[in-house]
């Protein structure tokens, strides 16, 4: 598979090739912040194929965190693009960073529902896990 996106002035672009890891929504609280208060929908793709095609990222990575991650945005309209965790071997593209979202297909699970509110939607039938699953 291959993906294609950019944030929302156009300033940073990237491409992801190979096998989708994981596509999944997260509810975690961090990603409440990011996503001004929904579920984050994510595609995880492969480290190796994901690279920049245009632009740079600033990162941010939390120093208060036993295990954080580092996120990656647009430094001038603030998309955040991609997140980065410790020891994963994806990358965690936002799925409304692609240039064809309906590449995604849909969620295959719910992650961190421990910390979903009461108005996040979780589709009829979708597993859901209260963190990560096993």
């Amino acid at each position: 598979m291959r993906l294609e996106g950019g944030c929302y002035c156009k300033g940073l672009r990237y491409v992801a090739e190979g096998e989708p890891m994981m596509k999944a929504q997260c509810h975690c609280r961090e990603c409440q912040y990011l996503t001004g208060g929904g579920p984050n929908i994510f595609i995880a793709m492969p480290i190796a194929g994901f690279s920049y095609t245009k632009g740079e990222p600033k990162s941010f990575t939390r120093t208060d965190l036993e295990h954080p991650v580092t996120r990656e945005f647009c430094p001038t309209c603030g998309t955040h693009i991609t997140t980065r965790p410790q020891g994963f071997p994806a990358v965690i593209i936002k799925v409304g960073t692609l240039d064809d979202p309906t590449q995604f297909e849909g969620p295959d699970f719910a992650i961190y529902t421990i910390d979903k509110q009461a108005y996040h939607e979780i589709p009829a039938g979708l597993r859901t896990f209260e963190r990560l699953p096993g």
